[in-house]
């Protein structure tokens, strides 16, 4: 069984079913839940060494000026909604959502792919949840987040409940496999305790912020919200957002400057299986935030690449501030600054360059030369028949 198996249904039946499954019980049916524990020893020093990789960072980006600092939040959002919505098997267009992400930052949007409502209400819930990381958090947020999740009421071709909690009728289960050969991996709670247990859990939330250490509240809330699944649709990525709001609170600093989605999709295979292990035994975590921990420290340090591209991309247009192009040819130079050094596979050739800017082969020809006499583009050592282009980056970037 992959990640990519993993799929959320209603089904009629209720309580735990099958072989071994009509004895085990799932987290929420222990008499303790929802008091949550874990042991100490092991967290220590993950809380430590993710303490360590927080800290170098935020000393980091400080030096990054206004401008820097708004390009390279605009690069991990966007990163963040696409992999946010991959996990749960979801596949965004990366210009729509650059798009989307650029308008509500206030950045340019000339040459830019238009966005759509979807994409819209993802960008719009990330970034109440970190820019409002101060405001209380209520039911009727959390229901408005998920109604923007879904502005057409529909999960794919299924209707679904939006901006309210999912109903009593049938069980929600976490399965794979093919029809009639599934595996229950979770059972969440039945729709008629959903009320009393997000009262719970927003108590929680408010106290746990004066009680908690702040990395480990975030994974707590993750996996108590999660667990909970309180919505038809979209509760992952939900529980994200306030994994998010939760960082943004222990930081108080609203822009995140690391994807903790991106990292999560890396090891998706092991988040579920975490996930399903601590969700079908007693009220201790321990092991979730070991690997919590572990994949944020891992986050952070990945986050180094992304920063040395952001500083890369401002220094070729600080070389080429004067440089007259139009927003065709500077989308596509967009395009391959951010797929940084060597990143954009196959070069640019005459055909992708029609395609990208959506023109006649004889305008991206122009085009091309154009660049390459300004000294943006340099021709790549020829291979095969199909000659290619690249950025100059030694005109731009020490």
């Amino acid at each position: 069984m992959t990640a990519g198996d993993i799929k959320v249904a209603a089904v009629s039946t209720g309580g735990t079913t099958g072989g071994n499954e009509a004895i085990m019980k799932y987290i929420w049916e222990h008499e303790n839940w929802p008091k949550l524990t874990w042991e100490s020893e092991p967290l220590l020093p993950l809380i430590s060494k993710a303490r360590l990789e927080q800290g170098k960072l935020l000393t980091k980006v400080a030096s990054l000026g206004f401008k820097l600092g708004q390009e390279a939040r605009a690069d991990i959002l966007t990163e963040e909604a696409i992999k946010t919505s991959a996990i749960e098997g979801e596949r965004l267009n990366r210009e729509s959502v650059r798009s989307s992400v650029a308008r509500h930052l206030g950045l340019p949007t000339g040459g830019l792919t238009p966005t759509n409502r979807y994409v819209d209400g993802l960008v719009e819930v990330l970034l109440d949840a970190t820019q409002n990381y101060d405001k209380p958090l209520t039911t009727t947020r959390l229901k408005r987040w998920q109604a923007a999740l879904f502005p057409t009421g529909q999960s794919g071709l299924r209707k679904i409940r939006t901006g309210n909690w999912r109903g009593s009728e049938h069980a929600m289960q976490v399965v794979s496999g093919a029809f009639g050969r599934e595996k229950i991996h979770y059972e969440a709670p039945p729709g008629n305790r959903i009320e009393k247990e997000m009262k719970q859990f927003l108590s929680w939330w408010e106290k746990s912020l004066a009680q908690e250490e702040g990395l480990l509240r975030s994974g707590l809330a993750h996996f108590y919200f999660v667990t909970i699944h309180p919505f038809e649709d979209g509760n992952g990525r939900i529980a994200r957002a306030l994994t998010d709001m939760a960082l943004a609170q222990d930081e108080k600093f609203s822009t995140r400057y690391y994807s903790l989605s991106s990292q999560t999709m890396e090891e998706r295979d092991d988040y579920y299986a975490v996930l399903e292990k601590c969700q079908k035994r007693s009220v201790d975590i321990t092991e979730w935030l070991q690997w919590y921990l572990e994949c944020y420290s891992r986050a952070v340090e990945r986050v180094e690449q992304l920063i040395a591209n952001v500083l890369a991309k401002a220094e070729f247009w600080h070389h080429h501030n004067q440089t007259e192009i139009n927003e065709r040819q500077r989308k596509i130079i967009n395009r391959l600054l951010d797929a940084g050094k060597g990143g954009f596979v196959g070069g640019l050739t005459t055909r992708k360059y029609v395609a990208m800017a959506n023109v006649s082969r004889a305008t991206a020809f122009r085009e091309i030369s154009d660049l390459l006499e300004k000294g943006l583009f340099r021709q790549n050592p020829a291979k095969g028949r199909s000659v290619s282009y690249g950025l100059n980056w030694s005109s731009g970037v020490r």
